[in-house]
């Protein structure tokens, strides 16, 4: 098709949509319409929404509305077709600011007047620009901290299941993280998606009162608004992520919550494509949706800022094949699970540290970024810990008067590491030198020749019953 008649289709008014299904619309007679491309959609009552193709074919373009289809008919709607892609304004004062799924203010602030237009695709990183996500990130928290170190960067889901206090732990991180040393330059931008007013209310609330909002961009989708902004959430909110990492220099946290949300609005949409349905029902191409907003996470050589990635999922079921956190899992370096059973013991975050891990812990630890005793402690706590957790299934076959004195010291250790390592308030905050300590004070449970994991070296200067002696 050559280039003028390409243009035909932009700038121009239609009366010919002939399908309404669900959140799109089909518009008849349009050529040239782009993947993308912002359109304008007037219904009878003069009310105008803005939307989006999805999908352009022969001379038909399939567009999703924001806003909603109610009260679009097929007779007197009309539709511009604007020949931009959808974009959002950036600036810096967007922090200490709230706004909804699409990027519009909903916290009566002062209007807003963007330094730049991003389109909210952004732009994908080259590999070889990339460089390997380094250094850490504290979020206070010590079953992260200490056991699955946040690497600048990164991009570490939370799995957690229904019921469960993901909610809670994702507004602890999105108020008590911080870069050692580098505060002034460390930012937050959290986007909720498909959540309830309860939900929404409590965040803006804990966001407002801790004094978090003033380094915080919150984007809110709710559930009663329309499913498909639910897809254009995150990539807003990244969008403006990306602007304030790598133009202005900042260390951003992305905190998505909740990404099954956004997964049920793509099958959702897809359902109304008629498309052939996937794995459960999703589109088959989840994998790569998913991939196209966890892979804007990383650091450019040459930048001083980086994106990190907290995603959280609310598996169905408690069943971790279910695709979402499947698909996330392939795509992501680690993940961080819940345990309902942690929670039935009223431990707090219900962090379960035997599936959990962070791939590229080993990068952001050690001497000059976190302690030089990090990673042995590391190891140890979970070799011990792991240790105590098969011990209580071999004492519910043969019972405690079995088990030698060390295995009952296991024991013994398991249980406390879960209440005083584990359990955390949720004001609390500790910093990795007050999260190492507190893994020393339970390894001296232990005799000294059970720390096979650690150096004789750090042993002597870090080991309560040699520094007490």
């Amino acid at each position: 098709m050559s280039s003028d008649r390409k243009q035909q289709g932009r700038g121009r008014e239609y009366r010919s949509v002939t399908r309404v299904t669900g959140p799109l619309i089909a518009v008849s007679g349009v050529e040239g319409a782009a993947y993308g491309e912002v359109v304008e959609v007037t219904v009878p009552s003069g009310e105008r929404r803005t939307g989006r193709v999805l999908e352009s074919r022969e001379d038909t373009a399939i567009v999703q509305v924001f806003g909603g289809t109610e009260a679009v008919d097929t007779v007197r709607t009309s539709v511009r077709f604007t020949g931009e892609t959808m974009k959002i304004g950036v600036t810096e004062a967007l922090l200490g600011r709230i706004l909804d799924g699409t990027g519009e203010p909903i916290d009566g602030g002062p209007l807003l007047i963007p330094d730049a237009m991003r389109d909210i695709s952004g732009n994908p990183i080259n590999p070889s620009a990339r460089d390997f996500p380094r250094d850490s990130i504290e979020t206070g928290i010590s079953a992260i901290d200490g056991m699955n170190t946040l690497v600048r960067g990164q991009k570490l889901p939370i799995f957690s299941g229904s019921g469960l206090p993901h909610a809670r732990l994702a507004a602890q991180i999105a108020r008590q993280a911080r870069v050692r040393g580098e505060a002034e330059s460390f930012s937050v931008v959290f986007a909720a998606m498909g959540i309830t007013y309860e939900e929404a209310d409590f965040f803006i609330r804990n966001f407002r009162e801790t004094g978090a909002l003033e380094q915080a961009v919150v984007f809110v989708n709710r559930a009663d608004d329309p499913v498909i902004e639910r897809l254009i959430t995150p990539q807003v909110a990244l969008t403006v992520a990306e602007y304030l990492a790598f133009d202005l220099g900042y260390h951003v946290l992305v905190i998505l919550t909740d990404m099954t949300n956004y997964c049920e609005a793509l099958r959702e949409v897809a359902a109304a494509r008629e498309e052939v349905p996937g794995r459960r029902g999703y589109p088959g191409y989840m994998y790569t949706d998913l991939a196209g907003i966890y892979e804007r996470a990383g650091r450019i050589k040459g930048r001083e800022g980086s994106i990190t990635q907290i995603p959280i999922l609310t598996i169905p079921n408690d069943d971790i094949t279910h695709p979402v956190p499947d698909l996330t899992g392939y795509i992501t370096e680690g993940q961080i699970v819940f345990s309902r059973d942690l929670h039935r013991k009223g431990i707090y975050p219900p962090i379960d540290l035997l599936p959990s891990l962070s791939r590229l812990m080993q990068g952001g630890i050690g001497e000059g970024r976190t302690r030089e005793d990090h990673a042995a402690v590391k190891d140890q706590l979970y070799a011990a810990y792991a240790r105590g957790r098969r011990l209580r299934n071999l004492v519910a076959v043969v019972g405690e008067e079995s088990l030698g004195d060390i295995d009952r010291l296991y024991l013994v250790f398991a249980d406390r590491f879960e209440r005083e390592f584990l359990r955390q308030a949720e004001n609390e905050r500790r910093s990795f030198e007050e999260t190492l300590d507190a893994a020393w004070r339970l390894l001296s449970m232990l005799p000294e020749s059970e720390l096979v994991r650690i150096e004789p070296s750090l042993i002597e200067r870090y080991y309560p019953r040699r520094t007490e002696g």
